[in-house]
């Protein structure tokens, strides 16, 4: 059974703004997905209603064989924002422990799952620091930690790094492949950078100016694991130019229709 099946959706907000029309896309257990197009072309939004924050103005959205709404009641998926969204009064432990919390467990069972959450994403020694003694990176770790927390099956999340230097995010890029490999999630990644989309994905979904459409997808076969020399080898830099070739066709594709023809 596939992880999610999106089918035909489309998203109009309140005062007309298109969003998304006729997304079609499956998504099957493991893969890691990313999410790439221009500013403003509904990858985000896309996101959203996969994890049942806004809700679609048609189509369906299946997440585990259920709707979304059940799926998220069930947390069947976590969710990481671009900005950590951490608690400063609580301890790196306490916020991780917080949907723990929420869906009652245990003193102990939430003590044995921090620590191995803490391990997972290479934190250890810093359950007692509160979120304002960490780096910009180490925050988006305790935010991973806390969405993989309660084991979901589903992770998604909505550009983690994009505030992050190049370095720090370089660095992050090879921790979330481990901890990806490591959980057994599916993630579902929404970036702007076509480096790190190549990097870390197992299939790229290019998204075409608004109205959103998915333009292509393109499969990634560069192996696992990937570390650094993976961004050296010609294969890499073969797939970053193909997303990019792609993310320019969709864009003409979406504005000149007849052209992009022509060039096909």
């Amino acid at each position: 059974m596939s992880v999610v099946d999106v089918s035909g959706v489309s998203k109009t907000f309140t005062g007309g703004t298109n969003a998304l029309q006729g997304i079609e896309l499956t998504i099957e257990p493991g893969e890691f997905v990313s999410l790439i197009g221009p500013s403003g072309c509904g990858k985000s939004t896309l996101l959203r209603i996969m994890g049942d924050l806004i809700e679609p103005s048609s189509g369906d959205v299946v997440v585990n064989g259920k709707t979304a709404r059940r799926a998220r009641i069930d947390r069947d998926y976590g969710i990481v924002f671009q900005d950590p969204v951490l608690y400063d009064w609580r301890t790196v432990a306490k916020n991780i422990a917080l949907p723990l919390e929420l869906a009652g467990w245990d003193r102990r069972r939430r003590a044995a799952r921090i620590r191995d959450m803490l391990n997972l994403v290479e934190l250890n020694g810093f359950a007692d620091h509160h979120p304002w003694q960490l780096s910009g990176g180490m925050q988006q770790r305790v935010s991973i930690a806390r969405a993989l927390s309660f084991d979901p099956a589903l992770l998604l999340m909505d550009e983690p790094f994009g505030a992050l230097d190049e370095m720090t995010r370089e660095r992050l890029n090879n921790q979330l492949l481990e901890i990806w490999a490591r959980s057994g999630s599916t993630v579902v990644f929404v970036t702007h950078s076509i480096a790190e989309a190549v990097f870390l994905s197992t299939r790229v979904v290019i998204m075409s100016p608004r109205p959103g459409r998915i333009s292509s997808v393109i499969p990634n076969d560069l192996p696992q694991p990937r570390t650094a020399a993976t961004r050296e080898e010609p294969r890499f830099f073969e797939l970053v130019t193909q997303v990019r070739d792609a993310l320019h066709l969709g864009a003409d594709v979406d504005r000149q229709p007849e052209a992009a023809e022509a060039r096909l």
